[in-house]
């Protein structure tokens, strides 16, 4: 599987204030960073820093730091209701001191007393108000997410169209297209072969980028293409492809692509722990490496081992 490593970083910024106008609420387990079994903790140690990840015994992801050096780092918790996330803190230190200007907290509130209403407020240690978004649902679909702040209010509404297999999810921003996920199957009898993801992306209502991604029978993602719209032909050209390929077990086994015509690829070797986690993830021809070290929750290794 492709590491997710970059992933929280990416959340974490995306998430401050202003950066977008609307995020749906996701929750990290133990399978979004390609580890499997009871884990506890995760060290990984790599050139340009550390990530550090606690997770509880249902999967879910209740702590996470990044640190850029001994001083410098970000730390982020979540705490969870009945498996709902219920609370996020981001918390930032410089020089080993709080920074509470730019640490930021979001706190949930649910309603579900007819369909079910989800509400975030997010505000900084400083206690400035920043947003708040209502997410509404309909039969556990998300169908709307009004934000709200000292600058107005916006809607995102959004979409799903089911045509000839293909389901289409269309998110409007106060009337202009943001962006369209299509999915679609490969079916043999009732075994599901492949699952093409499209997105599109929109800036002030007009194409912008796109991405295809193909995931094999095992959901694991088998080839990527990325797009750029070109505004003279008005259609998409392709910027990058890349096609993974992966072991009996599942752990990926190289990369191939090219970009502008400049063919690459990439080799990842691994040393294994017991159970079957990676702790050491080799690739060249760069000839770098990743290492993880590995905890697990004792009670839950034990029930495994009867």
């Amino acid at each position: 599987m492709v590491n997710n490593y970059i992933v929280l970083l990416l959340i974490a910024f995306l998430f401050r204030p202003g950066v977008l106008n609307a995020q749906e609420i996701r929750i990290f387990t133990v399978e979004d960073f390609d580890l499997k079994g009871a884990v506890r903790s995760c060290l990984v140690s790599t050139k340009y820093g550390k990530e550090e990840y606690e997770f509880n015994e249902e999967g879910l992801l209740t702590k996470s730091v990044t640190r850029y050096n001994d001083n410098d780092y970000d730390s982020t918790h979540y705490s969870y209701v009945e498996g709902m996330l219920m609370e996020k803190r981001l918390e930032n230190y410089r020089d080993k001191i709080f920074v509470p200007a730019s640490s930021i907290a979001n706190i949930y509130s649910v309603d579900s007393t007819e369909n079910l209403k989800i509400t975030e407020k997010i505000i900084s240690y400083d206690k400035e108000f920043l947003d708040q978004y209502e997410y509404f649902y309909t039969n556990d679909t998300l169908r709307r997410i009004i934000r709200m702040n000292n600058e107005g209010i916006d809607e995102t509404l959004i979409s799903y169209e089911l045509v000839k297999g293909e389901l289409t999810k269309t998110y409007t921003l106060n009337g202009v297209p943001e962006k369209s996920i299509r999915t679609s199957f490969k079916k043999d009898q009732d075994s599901i072969i492949s699952k093409t993801v499209l997105v599109k992306q929109f800036l002030d209502g007009q194409p912008y980028l796109a991405t295809e991604e193909v995931f094999d029978g095992r959901n694991a993602l088998a080839s990527k293409t990325s797009f750029s719209y070109n505004t003279k032909v008005k259609q998409f050209t392709i910027e990058r492809t890349e096609k993974y390929e992966y072991d009996a077990s599942g752990m990926l086994l190289n990369i191939e692509s090219e970009t502008s015509g400049i063919p690459e690829k990439k080799e990842f070797v691994y040393q294994l722990d017991p159970t079957g986690n990676w702790i050491k993830e080799i690739i060249t021809p760069d000839n770098t490496y990743k290492t993880r070290r590995i905890t697990y929750h004792e009670a839950a290794v034990e029930e495994q081992k009867k």
